[in-house]
């Protein structure tokens, strides 16, 4: 590869295409495409020295699907997280989140962050896991950062405004440089609203390949599609 992205973020699609492709129920689906998948891109990742990558595991818009799969996808957060949090956590991974993971049950939040600081000084690679995320809850939340409740926010010139946003953006707070390429799973050619300030000069990688089949290899003929590009920053 003539490049190695610093940052990967991928939106994984399609686990309930491939459940319904296989006559199974959806939550098998999103088993399928949950932490056995993650755990080889996470292996993928360390091999090819990318030092971050973020899995939008969660949005803000999936509270509306069907109580039934929502309680599924839950019991997933339960088993088959901690499971793999173990095994990724051994293989000198750090993980860190965005999104408001304390909309979630208590339980699950406080497994969460006891994952997140039980690996805060592994160095092997940056795991973020978008976890109730939207691109638009992270930028309202950026500028409700901005404001100084003791005061008023006055009139600020557009550049301004404009680097108070970025700096106080969640990615941006825990040090999380942009990413450089995003994927998307299951033929979808759309970002949803992931990561959308941050997303600006990010190339994007669309497959139709669904979740549940995109592992290792995959995830590296999409790191070596992004060597042969050239990135221009609009220059």
């Amino acid at each position: 590869m003539d490049k190695t992205p610093q940052h990967v973020a991928i939106i994984p699609d399609g686990n309930r295409r491939w459940a319904k492709a296989h006559a199974m129920e959806i939550v098998r689906g999103h088993r399928a495409g949950g932490m056995k998948i993650l755990e080889e891109i996470i292996d993928e990742a360390i091999t090819l020295h990318i030092p971050y990558v973020t899995f939008w595991v969660f949005s803000t818009e999936n509270w509306s699907r069907p109580k039934p799969e929502i309680d599924a996808l839950m019991g997933l957060f339960r088993h088959d997280f901690m499971q793999s949090m173990e095994k990724i956590m051994a293989r000198g991974v750090r993980l860190l989140f965005i999104g408001d993971i304390d909309k979630f049950p208590k339980d699950i939040a406080e497994t969460l962050k006891k994952a997140r600081d039980s690996s805060a000084k592994n160095t092997a690679l940056t795991v973020v896991l978008a976890a109730n995320y939207g691109g638009r809850a992270e930028i309202a939340k950026s500028v409700k950062r901005m404001v100084d409740p003791t005061s008023p926010f006055g009139i600020r010139g557009a550049s301004e405004i404009k680097k108070l946003i970025e700096e106080n953006l969640e990615s941006h707070v825990l040090g999380i440089p942009d990413p450089d390429l995003i994927i998307r799973t299951g033929g979808e050619q759309r970002l949803s609203g992931y990561l959308l300030w941050q997303s600006e000069y990010a190339e994007l990688y669309f497959t139709e390949t669904l979740m549940p089949d995109f592992g290792r290899v995959e995830f590296k003929k999409a790191v070596e599609e992004y060597g042969k590009r050239q990135r221009r920053f609009g220059k």
